[in-house]
Formats: structure tokens, C-alpha cells, sequence
């Protein structure tokens, strides 16, 4: 028999634990499944979050969630030289934060159920009507006039909605991180630049204590590289800093790296975080655009749901809100990690030599110009590598 709901969840990381918490507060019925039995793993980030989320959206970043406060961001060139962006952040122990938010979202009155794999949607009359599913090796279904795909990278249910998700080799990072112990660590978090760290991506260290650190690297999908064999290499690199270091959890996967998907609504069908490409262009952060993206998901269907129309008519504000928000801010920084996939280590030597972190800060804002002038007058043969920021 068919378990029903107002709305069906699938997945329960950020954005889609932040959105059955919205709208189980809003009085829907809504369910979250997640194939995993272990809800935040694997970890595939260097699992940052800026504080300012707490304040507008109350996560749960406590001192049981939050491994170290941050207080800025170092950026460090090819040759060493560097500029200091000032803010405040945390990194967190994923596994427990998105633990919190499932439980933040019970406690609002939506039913989490782990290990409950989504196979297939389930269609009735030509329009979508629930899911599919393994909960506990048996076949179930679950009934709802509302599905939301918060997958992540595999993204398959959206798929078989129609909705035009797919990832492309260019517009995915491949990461590989490990936890270690023994390296010493100020509350900022390190980001190395340079062709020869990574094709495309950069290298960080990310402090969770004073001796404890997540270090990982991204590359470029569409290279072909070997992010292990980059990452040992920063690391034997370094002597002095890692000299101690032991892996203590080996971390990683793929993350998209481009635009968020242009259609976010169908017919009784939303889709919501990475699942919809919604990870920043830059960083590879996508906890905070996430959790933005489930919160307006669920105002909109809230209002939907009180008028009983799931239409993609009457879910298209989610759409039209976002692109207008964090989308268009999100097509800014693409452009400029396309210019930066240009710059040679000695560009970008120069750059971070005539920078300092309130022209990083414009940067990503998407105010080039000012900086982008001030560069240009000293080295005019930029022009040829950022002309698609002017």
C-alpha cells in the first residue's frame, strides 16, 4: 500500500531538509528520502559555510555542528604572494550538521526515512504522482501531488522528469581530500592557485582545530587529471606544514562547477541544490545557494498547495526568483572562473600581487570593472583573457 504526502522529498541534505522544514512549518505533510543510512556522507566538500546563514535562515551551526569559526580567507598565488579576504564563516562537521538539519525538520513535523533508494517515478494520467522506491530491500511507493529532486549530483529522478540537468565533463570539478591531523592551522582558510597545483581548480586547507585541517583539491572534469596525484604532490611540497600530518578519513567526488540549470519547475516537479546545479562557480560551495534555493522552493509551494494547483504555472515563481537572485549572480562568477581558466602563473602572480581581498570581494559581486581597469593599465596584455568580464 502507498504511503501519501503532500510533497515527496528526495534527498536530505541542505536544501532539501531546509525545504520540508519550510513547508512542514506551513502545514504541509511532506516526506524525505534519502538512500543513504548515514545522512551527510560521503563528504565531498571542503565543508565550509559562511555564518551569515545562521543569522537569516537559523541553522543549526552550534558548537556540536561547527568545527572551527573562521574569521578570513587567505588566497596565495603560484610564487607565495597572497591577499587576505575578510569574513566570517565556520567549517563543520558535515556528517552533524545535516544531521541537525534533518532533525530541525522532524521536529517542524516532516517524516525523514534514510535508506529509502528512489527508483522511479510514479505517473498517473500523464502527470507525475509520486515515487518509487527500496526502503529496507522492499518495493514501495509513495503517493504525492508533488515531487522535489534534492539528489545531488546524480540527479537521476530529475532526469526522468525531463528536466534538462545533466552534467557536463567542463562544468565539473573532481575533488579528493583528506582529513589530517598534525597540521598546524590559524583560523583561515588557505586557497592555493596556480597551473601547476591544479588544472582549473586550486588546492585549500581548511581548519576543523588548531591541528586538524581538511585538505583536498579540485580539477578541471574535462582534463583528465589526477586529483590524488596532485594533492600528494601539494602536500610533498610542503615539508614544513605536513612534515607530522597523518590522513586520518580519505573524502571526495565530483561537483558541479557551471550555472544552475535554466528550467527549475515542472508539471508537479521542482528541483533544488546540486541536483539543479546550484553550487558557486568560484569556491565549489553549495550548502548556502541550497538552502536558499529550498526555502523559496517551499513558499512558493505552499501557496500552491493551498489552491491545489501544482502546475508548472503555479511553481514558476520559485523558478523566476531564483534566476533573478543567486542565478544571476551565479552566470557573474562563471564568467570569471572562464577568464581565470585562462591566466598563466605569471597573470596570475601579477594579479594577486595588485589585489587585495576588497577587490576580490568586488570580484565576486560581479563588479569587474574597477578592477578589472586597474589591472589592464598595468599589464594591457590581460585584455585578451578577461575581455568577457567588460
Amino acid at each position: 500500500m502507498a504511503e501519501h504526502y503532500d510533497a515527496i522529498v528526495i534527498g536530505c541534505g541542505p536544501g532539501g531538509s531546509f525545504f520540508a522544514k519550510t513547508a512542514a512549518k506551513k502545514g504541509m505533510n511532506v516526506a524525505v528520502l534519502d538512500k543513504k543510512k548515514d545522512l551527510g556522507s560521503p563528504v565531498r566538500c571542503g565543508e565550509g559555510i559562511a555564518t551569515q546563514w545562521d543569522a537569516s535562515y537559523g541553522l543549526p551551526l552550534n558548537a556540536k555542528s561547527i568545527a572551527m569559526r573562521i574569521d578570513a580567507a587567505l588566497a596565495i598565488a603560484p610564487n607565495g604572494k597572497s591577499f587576505r579576504m575578510a569574513g566570517a564563516g565556520a567549517v563543520v562537521e558535515r556528517k552533524i550538521f545535516d544531521k541537525f538539519l534533518a532533525i530541525d525538520a522532524a521536529r517542524a513535523g516532516a517524516h525523514i526515512l534514510p535508506k529509502t533508494l528512489v527508483t522511479d517515478l510514479v505517473r498517473e494520467n500523464g502527470k507525475i504522482a509520486g515515487v518509487k522506491a527500496k526502503r529496507f530491500g522492499e518495493e514501495v511507493e509513495f503517493r504525492a501531488p508533488l515531487v522535489v529532486s534534492a539528489e545531488g549530483m546524480e540527479n537521476t529522478i530529475a532526469r526522468k522528469a525531463g528536466m534538462k540537468v545533466q552534467h557536463t565533463l567542463y562544468d565539473t570539478d573532481v575533488c579528493y581530500e583528506y582529513e589530517m591531523a598534525n597540521v598546524p592551522c590559524e583560523p583561515v582558510i588557505e586557497l592555493y592557485f596556480g597551473n601547476r597545483i591544479s588544472s582549473r581548480g586550486y588546492a585549500w586547507i581548511f581548519p576543523k582545530a588548531k591541528d586538524v585541517a581538511n585538505v583536498g583539491i579540485g580539477v578541471g572534469g574535462e582534463t583528465g587529471a589526477d586529483p590524488k596525484a596532485l594533492l600528494d604532490a601539494f602536500i610533498r611540497e610542503r615539508p614544513e606544514r605536513f612534515k607530522k600530518a597523518e590522513v586520518i578519513e580519505v573524502k571526495g567526488g565530483d561537483i558541479s562547477v557551471g550555472a544552475s540549470s535554466e528550467r527549475l519547475v515542472g508539471d508537479n516537479f521542482m528541483v533544488i541544490g546540486t541536483a539543479a546545479h546550484m553550487v558557486d562557480p568560484i569556491h565549489g560551495g553549495g550548502m548556502g545557494l541550497a538552502i536558499i534555493a529550498g526555502k523559496i522552493a517551499a513558499e512558493v509551494v505552499a501557496e500552491a498547495h493551498e489552491r491545489k494547483d501544482y502546475s508548472r504555472d503555479a511553481l514558476v515563481r520559485y523558478e523566476k526568483e531564483w534566476h533573478a537572485g543567486e542565478g544571476a549572480a551565479m552566470l557573474k562568477r562563471l564568467k570569471l572562473r572562464k577568464a581565470m581558466e585562462g591566466l598563466s602563473d605569471d597573470d596570475l602572480n601579477f594579479i594577486f600581487e595588485n589585489m587585495d581581498g576588497n577587490d576580490a570581494a568586488k570580484l565576486m559581486d560581479g563588479d569587474f570593472k574597477s578592477v578589472v581597469a586597474k589591472l589592464l593599465l598595468k599589464r594591457p596584455s590581460l585584455l585578451k583573457v578577461v575581455k568577457s568580464l567588460m
